[in-house]
């Protein structure tokens, strides 16, 4: 019997006085990245998730524990996960399109699935924006539902022909509705004014994600040629302003580089404050670039009282001083308090190119921020593994579920959330509370194959690590009493190999005088 047990990954650190959110490996399938999450707004423990290409993720325990499909269309799967849901709570997850060969062509359209929650199935998926003409693209699309109706609106880029540098090429963007629940939508529109290029770079029009205003008003930004633009509808989408409003310009274009990132932009993500509180109706639109240098940018958040006609200078969301990169932002309105929450990337405590992922916090109407690392240990990214172009992050009534990309050597790409509770995961006083020298996670859990167990040792330890099976048989011991330091680790164990059937198994998990026992179950292999 062949046994393998792959070491991935060690943190060593000393700093244990700030209460560490515990974080979640959600998939490594595929080569995951661009990951969207969406908390379901009428039962918080239902979490939809997705991820490039085609990967589907639902978690019925706030996200402690993940469930991983693959999704499948009649028009393709071609990754640009956005996802949402309606006042049913029914999931809508949209993506781009690769249709079969003969009805239609690479990224012709904007496809929707939706999902009924209540009887756990998926209904025909409807699309928009099928140009009909040869070359066109659309990319890049993003969702808003208006709660007091339930109609749901899309925005998104069009390229004449994506990726080309000829002038005559250009990119617009686009809008649709649907009026039935995401049974039909109506022909795309074209919204802006200033044109783009096709290049897929500073002077594309691209970032249009909408959201919904206090009276139905239809909200959405977006970056091109003539910096960080808004415009609105009142009228359910039926006419837009005549002139887009410049918002901010956007120093150094929202296409830029960052060390061992592929390729990187800062997009605006636009949302609006619907709490009811002392905000409401404050329209807010976060971005990152790099008007402090190119070696240092910075995440950035303007709003405006006034419905969009005026706007904020820029503020820095970011807190810290030094000249690092944070990258990568996106931002959700916890719509119970009107609270902001961003996540971004973050390499403030580093000098080379390692990178934490970093939550920020503003109660006060987007005028201060707290910030705090969510990520339990940095990763090292590679250029040469493309990331994508977004993380993401849900927040339903103080309940925070960011999602992110990681990089490991070993287990490459993969997606990651954090178990935060604002009032007591994020606080800045010593974690007296927790008097535990270990703590320990299993995912994904169910599993078919290969099963990690990561656990967290605060004190030097010997370790050791077992599994046995349901009637407490020992099957192989993993660790056996090795000397560990401080820090966070993740242990592979491959239950193909090992010929485990299915059912149901436990690690027993032990470190000093203390222990820990997990249980796990194996899918159908």
């Amino acid at each position: 019997m062949k046994i393998a047990f792959t070491f991935l990954l060690l943190l060593v650190s000393s700093n244990y006085l700030f209460a560490q959110p515990e974080n979640i490996m959600i998939g490594t399938q595929g080569s995951p990245e661009e990951p969207s999450i969406y908390i379901n707004s009428l039962n918080p423990a239902i979490i939809m998730a997705g991820s490039n290409i085609d990967k589907l993720f639902i978690s019925l325990d706030t996200g402690r524990t993940w469930l991983e499909d693959t999704l499948l269309s009649n028009s393709g799967v071609w990754g640009d996960p956005a996802i949402i849901d309606d006042t049913a709570g029914n999931f809508y997850f949209l993506h781009l399109a690769n249709p079969p060969s003969g009805t239609g062509h690479w990224i012709d359209r904007i496809v929707c699935q939706k999902y009924i929650t209540a009887q756990g199935i998926w209904t025909e998926d409807t699309f928009m924006g099928l140009d009909g003409r040869l070359d066109y693209a659309q990319d890049k699309e993003w969702i808003a539902v208006d709660r007091t109706n339930n109609n749901l609106y899309v925005t998104w880029t069009q390229f004449d022909k994506y990726g080309v540098a000829d002038t005559s090429k250009k990119s617009n963007i686009l809008f649709s509705r649907s009026f039935d629940s995401g049974h039909s939508w109506s022909t795309a529109k074209r919204i802006n004014q200033t044109e783009g290029d096709c290049i897929d770079s500073d002077n594309t029009v691209e970032g249009a994600v909408p959201c919904v205003g206090p009276n139905g008003e239809i909200y959405v930004s977006w970056a091109g040629p003539d910096g960080l633009v808004f415009d609105r509808s009142t009228d359910s989408g039926n006419t837009w302003l005549n002139n887009d409003i410049f918002v901010s310009n956007i120093p150094g274009g929202w296409d830029y580089e960052i060390p061992r990132i592929s390729r990187c932009n800062g997009l605006p993500i636009t949302d609006c404050d619907l709490s009811g509180g002392q905000y409401h109706g404050t329209i807010y639109i976060n971005w990152s670039d790099q008007r402090n240098g190119v070696n240092n940018t910075d995440i950035w958040l303007v709003k405006s009282t006034d419905g969009g006609n005026t706007w904020s200078a820029p503020i820095m969301v970011n807190d810290d001083t030094t000249q690092n990169h944070q990258f990568f932002t996106w931002m959700d309105i916890d719509q119970s308090t009107g609270y902001l929450y961003f996540i971004f990337y973050d390499r403030r405590n580093y000098t080379d190119e390692l990178t934490d992922v970093y939550l920020a916090i503003s109660k006060d109407g987007g005028q201060t921020f707290e910030n705090y690392q969510i990520s339990e240990s940095p990763f090292m990214p590679t250029s040469s593994v493309f990331f994508g172009d977004y993380n993401n992050i849900s927040v339903q009534n103080g309940i925070v579920r960011p999602i992110w990309t990681r990089f490991d050597v070993v287990n490459h790409l993969s997606i990651w959330t954090a178990i935060i509770n604002p009032e007591t995961d994020l606080s800045t006083k010593p974690d007296i509370a927790s008097q535990n020298n270990i703590s320990a996670n299993i995912y994904p859990n169910p599993g078919t194959d290969i099963v990690y167990f990561s656990f967290k040792i605060k004190t030097a330890s010997k370790v050791k690590l077992e599994v046995y099976d349901q009637k407490g048989s020992l099957i192989t011991t993993i660790i056996n009493g090795k000397d560990y330091r401080p820090g966070k680790y993740i242990q592979e164990f491959n239950a193909s190999e090992m010929q485990l059937k299915s059912g149901v198994y436990q690690f027993r998990f032990s470190s000093d005088n203390q222990s820990i026992s997990k249980q796990f179950i194996l899918g159908g292999k």
